[in-house]
C-alpha cells in the first residue's frame, strides 16, 4: 500500500476493536522481546482504550501524515523548524474534527500500533521505532506520530489540552478535545488547578480518559501517594466523573459518552499492566519499564504466539 492508496476506515465492529487492542499487546511485547525491555506494561494496561478511542470514540479525519517513518535530525529549535507535526496523523485540523492530546507520553509505542492498525501510518513504520534519527522515538513529543504536543514534566499537557478545548469553544468550533492521562499524573498540583479550571470555564467539549492502571515508576500507586476518592475529587473541581473497566470496549464507549453538560468529562479507566500478558503479574508493581532476561524470554515467546491466534 503507498501513501496515495492507503484506505482509511471509520466503522469498526467491536470484534475489530479488540483484534486491534490485542496486535497492540502483541506488537510491544515482540519489541520488547527483541530489545529486552520497553513500556510493555502500558500497552497491556491501555490497549483496549486507545483501539476504542481510535475507532469508537473521536471523530477524527484521515491522517495528514507521512505514510511512513520519517527522520529527524533533532530537538526542534530556531534552527531546525522544518518538520511535520505529528498532529497530522489524527488528521488536518478542522472545526468540526475533534483532537487528541497525549499526556503519557511514554505511550508514543502504543499510539504508533494503534496509528498503523487504523492506517494512519505503514504497519512497516514501526521498524524505526526508538531508532536514532528517526520521528518514531520510544518517548513520544510534537514531532511523533499522534503527538500533539511535547509533554515535558508531568501534569503540563492536561492544561494545554484544556486550553484548546477553551479557545475551541470561544470560536464556536464543535470538535471535542481528548486528552490521555496516567494515573501517576493525578499527584500532580497542575492537574487539579485545570480540572477547576476547565469546570469554571464550563469546558463540556474536553474529555480526559485516564489509564488507572494503579502504578507508577517506584511501584504501587497506593503505597506513594493517596489519590482516592478519584470520583470525589474530580467532581469537587466542577467535573463530572465516571469510571469503567477499562478491558471493556463497551464499557469504555459508553463512559466516553456520558452527558456532561457545562462541565468537563474524567472518565476513569481502571486496568492492570499485566492484562493479556499474565506473567507480569509477578513483576507487579514494578512495571514500569518491563526488562526481559535471556532467561524469562522463551515465557514471553510463547505469550507472543498465544496472542497470535486473537489478532
Amino acid at each position: 500500500m503507498t501513501d496515495s492508496t492507503r484506505s482509511f476506515k471509520t466503522r469498526y465492529t467491536k470484534a475489530e476493536t479488540q483484534k486491534i487492542a490485542n496486535s497492540i499487546r502483541r506488537q510491544i511485547l515482540g519489541i520488547a522481546i527483541r530489545s529486552g525491555g520497553c513500556y510493555l506494561s502500558q500497552a497491556c494496561s491501555s490497549a483496549e482504550i486507545i483501539a476504542a478511542l481510535y475507532t469508537k470514540i473521536m471523530n477524527l479525519g484521515p491522517s495528514a501524515g507521512n505514510w511512513d517513518a520519517i527522520p529527524f535530525p533533532g530537538v526542534p529549535g530556531p534552527d531546525n523548524m522544518d518538520y511535520q507535526h505529528g498532529s497530522l496523523y489524527n488528521g488536518a485540523p478542522a472545526p468540526d474534527k475533534d483532537r487528541f492530546f497525549v499526556s503519557c507520553c511514554h505511550y508514543a509505542s502504543v499510539i504508533y500500533c494503534a496509528l498503523a492498525a487504523t492506517g494512519r501510518i505503514n504497519p512497516a513504520a514501526l521498524d524505526k521505532f526508538n531508532v536514532d534519527g528517526w520521528n518514531m522515538e520510544m518517548i513520544g513529543a510534537e514531532h511523533s506520530p499522534g503527538f500533539e504536543n511535547t509533554a515535558g514534566s508531568l501534569g503540563q499537557t492536561v492544561s494545554i489540552a484544556a486550553g484548546t478545548a477553551h479557545a475551541r469553544k470561544i470560536k464556536g468550533e464543535t470538535g471535542l478535545v481528548y486528552c490521555l492521562l496516567g494515573d501517576g499524573e493525578l499527584q500532580e498540583g497542575q492537574t487539579w488547578e485545570c480540572i477547576q479550571t476547565a469546570g469554571h470555564y464550563k469546558l463540556d467539549n474536553f474529555v480526559v480518559v485516564i489509564d488507572a492502571n494503579g502504578q507508577q515508576v517506584e511501584g504501587a500507586i497506593k503505597d506513594q501517594m493517596t489519590e482516592e476518592p478519584l470520583v470525589d475529587r474530580f467532581e469537587s473541581f466542577g467535573a463530572k466523573c465516571v469510571t469503567c473497566n477499562g478491558h471493556d470496549i463497551d464499557d469504555i464507549v459508553k463512559a466516553c459518552r456520558t452527558g456532561h453538560k457545562n462541565r468537563p468529562l474524567v472518565v476513569i479507566c481502571r486496568t492492570h499492566g499485566y492484562t493479556g500478558v499474565p506473567l507480569l503479574k509477578k513483576k507487579w508493581p514494578l512495571l514500569h519499564f518491563v526488562r526481559i532476561s535471556a532467561e524469562e524470554r522463551p515465557e514471553y515467546e510463547k505469550v507472543y504466539e498465544e496472542l497470535g491466534g486473537k489478532c
